[in-house]
């Protein structure tokens, strides 16, 4: 018998798996963003950022308050002379004689907002002394013939209000220069007094006082006082070496053509060591009456001074 053919063998089915289905993640609804709200159109650029602000550094004497004390040693003559209201034509040109004594000073200054500063200074200055004149002379309401020997006497004061105004460096931040200007007020009187002390006030036989054709005792006194105020305008400057050391010079006046003039200067090297500081230096004076009146009296005035300071900070 023939072999028995057998039935071609079957692959086993390979049915493929059918994968579950991906789960559907749930899904939020897309949230409505809003725009941010437009904003008006003005034309107007917005300021740029600040810039950084720089100290502004305060120097010894630019804060609190000081006081002080000064004395300089003028050595020159003030002079007395009629002016254009005397109704005599007898000379009047005579000098208030002697070597003046040493002018003392004080001040007082107040800081006021930055860097400037309120201050108020007096001087007085006196000297009494003697001459001999070889014309006559007409002074206040005595007449003195040539050759008479006539003492003086004078005492001159002086007030002043000064507001020092900072002009230049501004901003200051650390900068030690300083430029002011100087706006105030000064007061000057000039107080003087001749006298012909070797002249009788006695009659030689009888020993009765002297008397004028009025009956009263005969004097040989002449005196009288000038004084004027006058606005000021001036320029000061300073130079801080360091804390301890400073330069300073300062320059006021005021003139009225015809009628008073005054002005003044000093420059001085201020050495400081705590709340006291020494000063050094010069200082310069002059003044003049009104030359309207019956007389008038002037001088200018110079010399070496010192002073010293005291600081509140």
């Amino acid at each position: 018998m023939g072999a028995q053919q057998q039935p071609p063998a079957t692959p086993p089915s390979t049915t493929p798996q059918a994968t579950p289905p991906l789960a559907a993640s749930p899904t939020s609804p897309p949230q409505e963003q809003t725009p941010p709200p437009e904003q008006p159109r003005t034309g107007i650029r917005p300021a740029p950022p600040a810039l950084p602000k720089i100290p502004d550094v305060r120097q010894p004497g630019e804060t609190g308050y000081w006081i002080g004390v000064s004395g300089w040693f003028p050595t020159q003559e003030a002079t007395f002379n009629k002016g254009r209201g005397a109704a005599f034509t007898t000379p009047s040109l005579a000098p208030l004689a002697g070597k003046p004594k040493v002018a003392e000073g004080a001040e007082v200054g107040l800081a006021l907002g930055l860097h400037n500063a309120l201050r108020l200074t007096y001087f007085q200055s006196q000297a009494s002394g003697n001459f001999t004149k070889s014309n006559d002379l007409q002074i206040y309401d005595q007449t003195y013939v040539a050759g008479t020997y006539v003492a003086t006497d004078y005492k001159l004061e002086n007030i002043k209000l000064s507001f020092d105004y900072l002009t230049w460096p501004y901003p200051v931040e650390s900068r030690r220069f300083r430029l002011k200007t100087l706006w105030g007020l000064q007061y000057t009187s000039i107080h003087s007094t001749f006298d012909a002390p070797f002249l009788p006030l006695f009659d030689a036989a009888t020993g009765a006082p002297l008397v004028d054709s009025s009956g009263n005792p005969i004097s040989y006194v002449g005196t009288g006082t000038r004084w004027f105020v006058s606005p000021i305008l001036g320029i000061g400057l300073s130079q801080f070496v360091s804390r301890h050391f400073r330069v300073e010079a300062n320059a006021s006046g005021f003139t009225i053509p015809r009628h008073n003039s005054i002005w003044d200067a000093d420059a001085s090297a201020n050495i400081r060591y705590g709340h006291i500081e020494l000063r050094l230096g010069a200082k310069a004076f002059h003044f003049k009456t009104t030359t309207n009146s019956d007389f008038y009296m002037k001088n200018t005035m110079g010399s070496a001074f010192v002073g010293l300071r005291w600081y509140s900070q």
